[in-house]
């Protein structure tokens, strides 16, 4: 090969999905769309790229940041989608808003950020998700966190978890102890960012009692089953932080509903990366990734920054990361690629064309040869094409 021979390359952050990875992720997709469909929710698609503006509404400053930017012909700024939050929530509030609520709408698309990119976590990434607009209060909330357990059983994983949280309940320890905006903000990245160290040492200089502190400081360890709720309520005396682990106690009650306790741990340490949660939020864990599969929550106020007043809740699932975690876990998709292989001799082939068009017409997929085989070089044909079975004319 010459030196200056250009060699094709991906850009940084993406990947191929080649025949038989391609092949997995429909089936997972395939099976999360028959899903959400089964619970009511109606397939939205969205455009690709956005107004940068319209996108920046409800997102903070390192989301924004972390958008693929570019201008049209018009100087306009326009950016990759980040998520589909936003999008939805656009489209809930313009061409929507005269639908009857609740809003359930559904999602299976690609989302763009500048990440550090490893195993399952890409630059672009594809996802699958629901969001329940139009509707306060745990009913919305408990069947968003028990369609995300569906959601992670149908594909095949066996062994994972969902922890919950509830933002008010850290905001309203916050604002009883007067930490000033900024203090607040360094407080949520550390726990967004489990930094217990870095959590003590912005404490250390805050100035608050040693009570408070001592109180901040225990909230990332905060985890548990049910009985976790009684011993977070002692701990507390402000209405806000009450109201919060109330609400969860409501929201648990119903997912016993739903048969999916078993799932369920309390961690009231999750506060998440988003600024437009506003109460219950959840993450999703499998053993053998250092990552969440899924998560969620409540955002009653990022339709309202589109003027319209829509409580909303929901979720995302990262296809890539299921589909890692059943490799990892040794979970095997049913992923033949064909029935039926049909090969065929010199003088043959429209005997062969018949036949193929015959067993797709009945529901089959088959791979027709398109030069003349021996018998033998057909079976090795049918082999290599990873096909069912043989037919040779």
């Amino acid at each position: 090969m010459k030196t200056n021979e250009f060699v094709p390359q991906i850009p940084y952050g993406t990947r191929d999905f080649l025949p038989r990875e391609a092949k997995y992720k429909r089936i997972v997709e395939g099976s999360l769309a028959g899903l959400f469909a089964k619970w009511g929710y109606d397939e939205v698609v969205t455009p690709t790229f956005e107004y940068l503006e319209t996108l920046s509404a409800g997102s903070d400053e390192q989301m924004t940041q972390n958008m693929f930017k570019f201008f049209d012909k018009k100087n306009h700024i326009l950016a990759l989608r980040p998520d589909m939050t936003t999008p939805i929530a656009r489209v809930a509030s313009t061409r929507l808003k005269e639908n009857s609520l609740p809003l359930r709408l559904f999602y299976l698309t690609n989302v763009f950020r500048y990440e550090q990119a490893q195993a399952g976590r890409q630059c672009e990434f594809y996802q699958a998700g629901v969001e329940l607009l139009g509707v306060p209060g745990p009913a919305a909330d408990a069947e968003i966190i028990a369609l995300a357990v569906q959601a992670m059983k149908d594909p095949g994983l066996q062994t994972f978890q969902v922890n919950i949280g509830q933002v008010e309940f850290i905001n309203g320890i916050m604002e009883e102890s007067r930490l000033t905006a900024e203090q607040r903000q360094k407080v949520k990245q550390c726990m967004v960012n489990r930094n217990v160290v870095g959590l003590g040492e912005i404490l250390t200089a805050s100035g608050l009692s040693s009570d408070v502190q001592a109180l901040l400081r225990q909230i990332p360890l905060l985890y548990g089953k049910e009985e976790l709720l009684d011993q977070a309520y002692a701990m507390v005396k402000n209405p806000v932080s009450r109201a919060a682990l109330d609400n969860l106690s409501d929201i648990y009650c119903l997912l016993k509903g739903y048969g999916v306790e078993q799932y369920v741990n309390f961690d009231l340490g999750i506060i998440r990366d988003f600024e437009y949660y506003t109460g219950m939020v959840f993450e999703g864990y499998t053993p053998g990734l250092g990552f969440p599969l899924c998560g969620g929550g409540r955002y009653d106020n990022m339709v309202s920054s589109f003027g319209v007043d829509c409580p909303s809740t929901g979720f995302a699932l990262g296809i890539e990361r299921v589909l890692l975690a059943l490799e990892r876990q040794g979970i095997s998709l049913d992923a033949d690629f064909r029935e039926w292989y049909v090969g065929w001799e010199t003088g043959k082939l429209t005997e062969a064309i018949q036949k193929a068009s015959e067993l797709r017409m009945q529901g089959q997929s088959v791979e027709l040869a398109l030069f003349p085989q021996s018998r033998q070089e057909a079976a090795a044909s049918q082999k290599a094409k990873s096909c069912k079975e043989l037919i040779y004319i």
